[in-house]
């Protein structure tokens, strides 16, 4: 057994299940229903790209699940069919479901007949009956049964419909073995000469299956050879030359001979298709189709993904302040309570600033200020998701990154980027191309995380919308937005710039299936973003701040030559950073902040104030006084917007760029990238400034 599988395979007592199927057809949820386990469920291609595990009891027996990821065939053209192909082909699964969407069945069934040619073992799952029946879609499935010569189960696996049915299905497959699958039948040069093959490949028998192996040598299907020589250690000496060989004889070339293969299961798909299904309303998706004239047309597209962004935002922004100040007073009288105790134990005073000043209060202000925004942000995120809003994003946005030689499904990990950039990092997965996926990962940073929205925000209200009145809140929302756009733009033209120097390449292409609106379910959707997206990110968060709030106790209070630590930083500072128009407490606190951009705010207060412990004001007019008393301008607000926009990632963000690419090289670059961007754009600003004197 391969040692790569050796982890999807269950103990004695369990047979394996393989779960497989195109995106979009609900397979994630299939996955979630069976197991119960916080398994994402995305309404975007691609989203799973490792294989998930999870376990189900039925009858008294144990299975182990395995979520592959979805994949539109197994031609191994991209990191996810391969990742598939091979499970299917060498984890030596009981049995394998097959995920399809009962409203788009036609396609989904040439992955169907695919994998039927790799396993005789199988069971297709129709999803989305409940969908297929609103939209009068009539499937008979015994009749598809029949056909496929599989068992076939109808489920709407969001209700828990027909599950139980499915469960069944594979117990009495994996318990019992073979089904009698049906088998594409190709051209006859094709079969002639797959008949000629299976004979030398006896002694892959029980291995892999001759017929399919047979084929994809027929086809010239390189990456099986390395597939088999990797996972069974063959030597494939005696298989070298079979496909030129076809090609000379047969006079066709590679596509050629892959196109003919394709057409003959793209026609028995259509054939089976006409046999089982029937369409009352041959119209049924014309409202979809109407949506989408408007979402992403050329005219409209754009600005209403920026309107429905500026929206989210606003939400975000105006339902984060209550909470964040109930919090605040919380922790903040769990403090006083951890003060008294401090002081009835007669602990020394510096641990109790370590500890309680330092560490417990740092903590405090970045769950209050992170926790509320992320609460808020993922959850309407997830609903944009689960409607299949965000695959427009993307479909909007691919010219752009095109155009900057990038991949169009990095519009999608730049979105996750704006809850929280760890998260947009590890959406990179979903990216085939390793060039690419690098791209996303260095310019993730340029979208601001809602770590940094607090600071954003702060500056808008105060400096920009100060004098806006009742409307303050607009403009405030409006002067984010912008910042926004411009980190959009910045993300393009470094990534430009980064595809034509250190990552040269063109951009590669990919399958962007529109997937149908649906109705989201507001209960999954809450329970999913704030187990699987807010506590995780949250979590990662306290991580890198406890030991930060420590050390920025120390620097405040340890102080020699009648000054801090802290101040001494920002004297060395302030000529680099009056050069970008800031001062060296806010450099200062920019680095200080690198576990966490929450802080950034209290550590510039606790600087003027020199209080030595994280302070918060008690009103924007107060802290307006407070930076005005220390110099600060609208170029000194500004600035602060665009350096927070570009500069280095926080620690749980850089954290997870060496864990996604196993590379300090690559880590640093995403650490240096947006920080020397950042440090550009701002002292042009500065400069342009000083030298119209608007300052």
């Amino acid at each position: 057994m391969c040692k790569k599988y050796s982890a999807a395979i269950g103990t004695g007592a369990e047979k394996v299940i393989a779960l497989a199927g195109n995106p979009n057809t609900g397979k994630s949820t299939v996955f979630n229903s069976l197991t119960g386990l916080n398994q994402h469920t995305g309404n975007w291609p691609g989203k799973t790209v490792t294989n998930a595990q999870g376990r189900f009891q039925h009858r008294g027996e144990k299975y182990q699940l395995v979520d592959l990821p979805g994949t539109y065939s197994l031609l191994a053209t991209s990191v996810e069919e391969e990742v598939a192909r091979d499970f299917l082909c060498f984890g030596q699964q009981d049995a394998t479901v097959v995920v399809t969407d009962g409203t788009g069945l036609e396609r989904n069934l040439n992955l169907v007949l695919q994998i039927m040619e790799i396993t005789d073992r199988v069971v297709v799952c129709v999803n989305l009956m409940d969908e297929a029946k609103r939209k009068k879609i009539k499937i008979d499935l015994r009749k598809l049964s029949e056909e496929l010569g599989v068992p076939v189960v109808g489920t709407s696996a969001r209700t828990g419909e027909g599950l139980e049915t499915l469960k069944t299905a594979l117990a009495q497959v994996a318990d019992n073995g073979k089904t009698d699958p049906l088998q594409v039948v190709y051209p006859e040069p094709v079969e002639e000469t797959v008949a000629l093959l299976i004979p030398r490949l006896k002694k892959y028998a029980g291995k892999v299956n001759s017929r399919w192996l047979a084929l994809r040598l027929v086809e010239g299907e390189a990456s099986i050879l390395k597939s088999l020589e990797k996972h069974l250690g063959t030597d494939l000496a005696d298989l070298v030359g079979v496909h030129p060989d076809f090609c000379r004889k047969n006079k066709c070339s590679s596509g050629e001979v892959k196109d003919r293969i394709v057409s003959s299961i793209v026609g028995k798909a259509e054939e089976i298709y006409q046999k089982t299904v029937k369409l009352e309303n041959q119209n049924h998706n014309a409202l979809d189709r109407k949506i989408d004239r408007i979402l992403t047309s050329r005219l409209f597209g754009i600005p209403i993904m920026l309107a429905l962004l500026g929206v989210v935002f606003w939400l975000t922004i105006q339902g984060a302040n209550y909470p964040s100040q109930v919090l605040a007073d919380l922790f903040f009288w769990v403090e006083t309570w951890l003060s008294g105790l401090t002081f009835w134990t007669g602990l020394p005073p510096w641990v109790y600033g370590l500890l309680v000043l330092g560490m417990y209060r740092t903590l405090a202000w970045v769950v209050s200020v992170m926790l509320p925004p992320m609460a808020i942000f993922f959850p309407l995120f997830t609903l944009l998701e689960d409607l299949g809003y965000l695959p427009r994003v993307a479909f909007n946005l691919d010219h752009f990154f095109k155009k900057a030689c990038a991949h169009g499904k990095q519009a999608l990990t730049m979105c996750m980027g704006f809850g929280c950039n760890a998260a947009g990092v590890i959406a990179c997965r979903i990216i085939d191309s390793p060039r690419e996926r690098l791209i996303a990962t260095i310019t993730n940073n340029f979208v601001p995380c809602n770590g940094r929205f607090p600071i954003l925000i702060t500056m808008a209200t105060i400096f920009i919308a100060g004098g806006a009145g009742a409307g303050q809140g607009g403009v405030a929302t409006l002067a984010v937005l912008a910042v926004i756009v411009v980190g959009v733009i910045m993300t393009l033209l470094v990534s430009k710039l980064l595809s034509q120097t250190i990552l040269k390449g063109v951009p590669s292409s990919f399958t962007l299936e529109m997937p149908p609106y649906r109705r989201p379910q507001l209960g999954r959707i809450i329970l999913r973003s704030i187990l699987d997206r807010t506590l995780f990110v949250l979590g990662r968060a306290v991580v890198v701040a406890a030991p930060a709030g420590i050390i920025i106790w120390l620097l405040a209070n340890i102080s020699f030559a009648n000054a801090s630590l802290l101040a001494h930083g920002a004297r060395f500072l302030q000529p680099l950073a009056w050069l970008i128009g800031l001062d060296g407490y806010i450099l200062m606190a920019f680095l200080l902040g690198f576990p966490a951009n929450e802080i950034v705010i209290p550590i510039v207060i606790m600087s003027y104030l020199a209080s030595g412990s994280l302070l918060d004001l008690g009103s924007l007019g107060e802290l307006r006084d407070l930076l005005v008393a220390n110099g600060w301008t609208w170029l000194t607000a500004v600035n602060v917007m665009l350096f927070t926009l570009m500069h280095f990632p926080c620690g749980t963000t850089l954290w997870t760029v060496r864990k996604e690419t196993q590379s300090p090289k690559w880590t640093w670059i995403s650490f240096l990238v947006p920080t020397l961007t950042g440090f550009l754009i701002c002292g042009v600003v500065a400069a342009l400034a000083r030298l119209f004197r608007l300052v």
